[in-house]
This record gives C-alpha cells, sequence and structure tokens, in this order.
C-alpha cells in the first residue's frame, strides 16, 4: 500500500462521520447611551432602464438557438459629487447554446438534419448617465483642498540715491511660507440589487441548407439583438451617525433569559 493512498483512506474514514457539539449563548456587548458610528447609508435607490442593439456573429452556422443564459455585470457606478449625476457602465455576460449542421455525423435528408451542441460567451456592452432626483438621505458633500500663502514684514535700507531716513518696506522674497489642508472625504458607491431583461434576437442572414433537407430548415451566422435592461441599485455612503441605547433587547428566541434580560454576563450593562 503506498503512502498517498494511505493518507487518502485516513481522510475517507476521519470524515465518514460526525459528532454533536455543545454551545451557550453569549450575551453580547453593548455601549448604552449616545454613542457616534460609521456605517452606509443609502442615499439612494433606482432601477435604471438601458436599451441595447448589438450585432452578434457566429464563428460556424447555426441551425437554431437552444438556450441562452445572461448576467449582468456592473463596472462602474460612481455618483459625481457634488452634482447629482450617476455615471454607469457595464456589460450583459450572454452564454448562447445552439446547434450547428455536421454532415460528419449524417448527411441531411427530406427528414432529417444532424447537429452538434456548441455554445458562444459574449460581452454586450452599455453605459448611460442617470440623475438622481430625489435623495433617501443626503449625500455628505466633499470638503476641498486649499493652500495659502503668507509673508512677513521686512525692512531694508536703501541703497544711494535714495534719502537717508527712507527704508525698503516690502516682503522677503528669500522665503515661502504656506498653509495647505487636504481633506479624505467619503466616496460614495453602489450595490447592484437586481436586473431584468426583455430581448428579441433575430437572424439577418439565414439560408436554406444547400443540400436536401427537411422543409424550413436552414442556417445563419449573425443575429441582431436587441435588449431593453431593467436594474436597480443602491448608491451607498459611509456617513457618521449618533444612535441612542437605553437597554439591550430582550432574546426570546434563548432558553437563557436572565443573561440577556438581565445582562448578568456583560460588565459594560451594569
Amino acid at each position: 500500500m503506498s503512502d498517498s493512498f494511505k493518507h487518502k483512506k485516513l481522510n475517507h474514514d476521519g470524515n465518514s462521520s460526525l459528532h454533536s457539539c455543545e454551545n451557550k449563548p453569549e450575551c453580547p456587548r453593548v455601549a448604552i447611551g449616545k454613542v457616534y458610528t460609521k456605517v452606509p447609508v443609502v442615499l439612494a435607490e433606482l432601477t435604471i432602464q438601458v436599451n441595447m442593439d448589438a450585432l452578434i456573429e457566429f464563428p460556424e452556422p447555426v441551425l437554431e438557438i437552444k438556450d441562452v443564459k445572461k448576467r449582468v455585470n456592473l463596472t462602474q457606478c460612481r455618483l459625481l459629487l457634488p452634482t447629482n449625476k450617476l455615471f454607469v457602465k457595464g456589460f450583459v455576460r450572454k452564454n448562447i447554446q445552439y446547434a450547428s449542421p455536421c454532415k460528419e455525423i449524417d448527411a441531411s435528408t427530406p427528414t432529417s438534419v444532424s447537429s452538434d451542441l456548441h455554445s458562444l460567451t459574449v460581452d454586450i456592452p452599455f453605459q448611460c448617465v442617470t440623475e438622481i432626483k430625489k435623495f433617501l438621505t443626503k449625500p455628505v458633500k466633499p470638503k476641498t483642498n486649499n493652500r495659502e500663502e503668507f509673508d512677513f514684514f521686512v525692512s531694508k535700507p536703501l541703497p544711494t540715491g535714495f534719502p537717508e531716513k527712507d527704508d525698503l518696506q516690502t516682503s522677503d522674497l528669500s522665503q515661502f511660507h504656506q498653509t495647505s489642508s487636504q481633506f479624505y472625504n467619503e466616496l460614495p458607491f453602489c450595490e447592484l440589487v437586481s436586473s431584468k431583461i426583455i430581448e428579441w434576437d433575430e437572424a439577418i442572414d439565414r439560408i436554406p441548407l444547400p443540400d436536401s433537407s427537411p422543409l424550413g430548415e436552414g442556417y445563419f451566422s449573425t443575429i441582431e439583438e436587441k435588449m431593453v435592461l431593467d436594474f436597480t441599485v443602491k448608491v451607498l455612503q459611509n456617513q457618521q451617525l449618533r444612535v441612542s441605547s437605553t437597554t439591550n433587547d430582550d432574546y426570546d428566541d434563548y432558553d437563557h433569559h436572565d443573561c440577556y434580560d438581565d445582562c448578568d454576563c456583560c460588565d459594560d450593562c451594569k
């Protein structure tokens, strides 16, 4: 018996049975009173509609499309502060399963056509700009960086040709003084919630099969696709909030009520 076979056998025997283990609920540590927290806040929730039109070319003749699977991908969702314009970019990933006529399997007859099953994956890009007309929560506007220069007064004697009692009063050109401020603002971000696609695919170069074939059979290599994409996004921003807590919640789902109701195990609750 080899070492590798022994190792596999030990792993299999070790996972062949599961043993029960006990647990007990722990009382969470909760800060009582008015506390400050920083959490994602929903600025807006939008359903955006994008209209798409594209040509899809197949690498081989297509007898018919069997199935299409779609997935929406967002690559950019950016709220351009201090405006209310939302820039959106992405693509629809499509996996198209289709049948392609194959003479190698069997020649077509007036009653049958032989074909192979293949698939093609394509990305259909989209982009748009939409306006958020009403915010659920006002975004925190970015603070702008600033720089300010300042100088110090100097008095210097004048050269020959000026009255002796006069002085040159100015700032010192040999020195440079500046104050600058920089702010690290919270950038809004998005979360994709749901999507819905209505599509219409139509072959634009379909021709009959060249040899003997059943009535109405043909093949094509290009389709024109029209899609209406509706997708919902949440626009969020991390903001600082103040929350108030006066007591722990009652956890009725647990058997150990004393711990959660009286906070016997929480030092911060006493």
